[in-house]
């Protein structure tokens, strides 16, 4: 038996096959679009299209913009000698948010992956070994998570650069400021004495 309109039970399919959106958060999703004044529901599906219309991958790093070449790689302040290799996107934005890396990105735009299967050839590595054999970088850190698939990445791309005799770098991971030790994992706190510093 059906309990919506099929127009509402697609609304709510649609938003359901969005990440982390669930059968109930999906279906609250489509009946506040439905509570939307006419203009509002308007502008947010013209929202949507034009999103899919302009934005983009930077052809030099691969971030999402809507520019010919992102704001950062259009940056002349830039260092463009460094380059921090992430994920995602959203990746770039939490580093950025730090106000501590003056360089520039690439975005992978996925890790390896063989239980996603995910390989070498869907992310965006020949971009950045294109980049790289240009002869302008000197350090690529690699800022992928510290999960199995960003440690087998990073390794990956690692192998592949070390030819080309620039200088690899990891980001440190540790133990995160205001936790406590006794609930840190073993590999956090591994990684946290590798990565120590003089004081």
């Amino acid at each position: 038996m059906q309990y919506f309109p099929a127009s509402l039970q697609n609304l709510t399919d649609q938003f359901a096959r969005l990440p982390g959106i669930g059968g109930k958060t999906a279906q609250r999703l489509a009946f506040h679009v439905l509570e939307l004044p006419q203009e509002e529901a308007q502008a947010f599906a013209d929202a949507i299209l034009e999103a899919k219309r302009r934005v983009h991958t930077c052809p030099i790093c691969q971030n999402l913009t809507d520019r010919e070449i992102c704001p950062i790689c259009d940056d002349p302040t830039r260092d463009r000698s460094v380059i921090c290799v992430v994920a995602e996107p959203k990746d770039v934005i939490a580093m950025e948010r730090s106000r501590e890396f003056n360089g520039v990105y690439h975005v992978l735009h996925g890790v390896i992956s063989p239980l996603n299967h995910v390989s070498q050839d869907d992310i965006k590595i020949k971009e950045l070994l294109t980049r790289v054999g240009q002869g302008e970088v000197r350090e690529v850190i690699m800022a992928t998570n510290p999960d199995t698939e960003g440690e087998a990445t990073a390794m990956y791309i690692s192998r592949l650069l070390r030819p080309m005799e620039i200088k690899v770098t990891r980001l440190a991971y540790g133990v995160p400021v205001g936790s406590q030790l006794e609930y840190a994992d073993e590999v956090t706190l591994s990684r946290a004495l590798e990565g120590r510093q003089v004081m």
